[in-house]
């Protein structure tokens, strides 16, 4: 445990690895076996110790948990979802596991039950920021962008340098056509991390949509800088540029052929 608190966890599993040779059905050193396997990224056999010490104790919810980070990260996302169900009934004070399923389900595009996973986590831990911006993500990915804006509010509220946190709020208020706040937004993203390229690919959508080209073009090129493959494959067909289109200036920025 020592090796595993101090991220060495190749060792740790080492150790492990002995206490189950002398004890084979030690349920938490499996379980904890699993989680450094976990962190080393070896998911497959991370699976499998945490099969084991379900086998030896059914009831743990740490280790079904764990089962299920480990699935997910091989988006094996139906199965992971099962073992957080597990974990939740085992233990619904669990608010990892609430988190994770809720995450879980946003990355299977089942928003709805993504928001009621953040909303126990919220219930149980008012200050977690993360799970009010995912709850906020995924309201608004079923455009219900004032309820979005109220979620982003509160993370804020909890940790007033989560610069996503702020990127988002800009993208949201860019949707409801509240362009002033939306740059606003984005630039308060900006002060906490200048090398955002969401921010800044939010504010020339921003701008774009309010036709002040030039600034358009000037965010837009400090997001490619940042970030070539993705924004400029958005910016080829994102609506918010319709007016910038047909420019050289746009074409050029965006190597449109």
């Amino acid at each position: 445990m020592a090796l595993f608190v101090a991220r060495r966890y190749k060792g740790a599993v080492a150790r492990f690895d002995k206490v189950l040779e002398v004890c084979p059905t030690h349920a938490e050193a499996w379980n904890k076996r699993g989680y450094a396997l976990y962190e080393m990224g070896v998911y497959d056999e991370s699976i499998s110790s945490f099969e084991n010490a379900i086998q030896f104790e059914p009831k743990s919810a740490l280790a079904w948990q764990g089962k299920g980070i480990a699935l997910a990260k091989l988006e094996r996302y139906e199965t992971a979802i099962q073992s957080f169900d597990r974990a939740t009934k085992l233990n619904p004070q669990d608010v990892k596991a609430w988190y994770n399923k809720g995450y879980t389900y946003s990355r299977m595009f089942r928003q709805r039950e993504a928001i009621a996973c953040f909303d126990q986590v919220v219930e149980l831990r008012p200050e977690n920021y993360r799970a009010w911006y995912n709850r906020a993500v995924a309201q608004a990915a079923l455009r219900r962008y004032d309820d979005a804006l109220s979620s982003l509010d509160t993370a804020i509220a909890i940790k007033l340098n989560c610069h996503y946190a702020w990127s988002h709020r800009g993208v949201v208020l860019t949707k409801l056509n509240r362009h002033v706040e939306a740059i606003n937004s984005f630039d308060q993203s900006l002060q906490f991390k200048d090398d955002n390229p969401e921010a800044w690919y939010g504010k020339a959508c921003s701008y774009g949509i309010q036709g002040e080209l030039a600034l358009a073009l000037r965010s837009l090129h400090r997001a490619l800088v940042l970030s070539p493959n993705l924004y400029r494959v958005m910016a080829q067909t994102d609506s918010s540029f319709d007016e910038l289109r047909q420019t050289d200036d746009f074409r050029a920025l965006v190597d449109v052929t």
